[in-house]
């Protein structure tokens, strides 16, 4: 049986952009098929292991919610307390958004797209850096989603993949230049158990 007080953070399922490559951040699309059933692959890998939450969190972007309600629909937790907040967004891409990523190398060049994309804090036009994402989406953490867990209750959490950097950027002490080269994969639950002051005990990624 799982353990009680754990965070669960899980990447949207791909969405149709991701399959198209295409820059997306604070754009809307939905979720591909592929990315549905990584949902429900999700929901299956924590009902397996008899997983329950008691509250959740999410964006205001439509793939991390359809991703949520997906693995509470396998978890036969529909209707869970659910709380949406644009600080839990996607990285915001700016000028970038919409563009295909190997377009955007033609125009910019190889080596400028890779240091928006891969850089700490280097802005792409018109939008956030990881420093900026890690700005909003950290303190909410603190404020909102570490009090629960503090508290005694299971939580998860369906972002993406530079908001959920962010929180594993302090989860497990990783520095500036180790949370750029980290891929979080869509779909695949990473569950920590904390310690009363927000340390790891544990740390495992289900299903791979």
């Amino acid at each position: 049986m799982a353990a009680d007080n754990v965070l669960v953070l899980v990447r949207h399922g791909e969405s149709e952009w991701n399959k198209l490559n295409l820059f997306t951040g604070w754009r809307d699309p939905d979720l591909s098929e592929k990315g549905i059933e990584e949902a429900r692959r999700a929901g299956r890998l924590l009902a397996a292991e008899g997983y329950r939450f008691d509250v959740a969190f999410t964006s205001v972007l439509k793939r991390a919610q359809r991703t949520l309600d997906i693995i509470l629909g396998e978890l036969g937790q529909a209707g869970l307390v659910t709380h949406a907040d644009q600080a839990l967004n996607e990285r915001d891409y700016g000028d970038l958004s919409g563009l295909n990523k190997d377009d955007a190398r033609r125009r910019w060049g190889e080596s400028q797209v890779h240091i928006w994309r891969r850089s700490y804090d280097v802005n792409p036009p018109g939008g956030e850096s990881l420093a900026d994402t890690a700005a909003r989406t950290l303190p909410y953490y603190e404020d909102r989603i570490w009090p629960q867990v503090k508290a005694g209750r299971n939580v998860i959490v369906a972002a993406h993949g530079n908001s959920l950097r962010s929180i594993v950027m302090k989860l497990d002490g990783l520095t500036r230049e180790e949370i750029v080269r980290l891929e979080i994969a869509t779909g695949v639950p990473i569950v920590y158990q904390l310690d009363g002051d927000g340390r790891v005990r544990s740390k495992r990624i289900l299903g791979v």
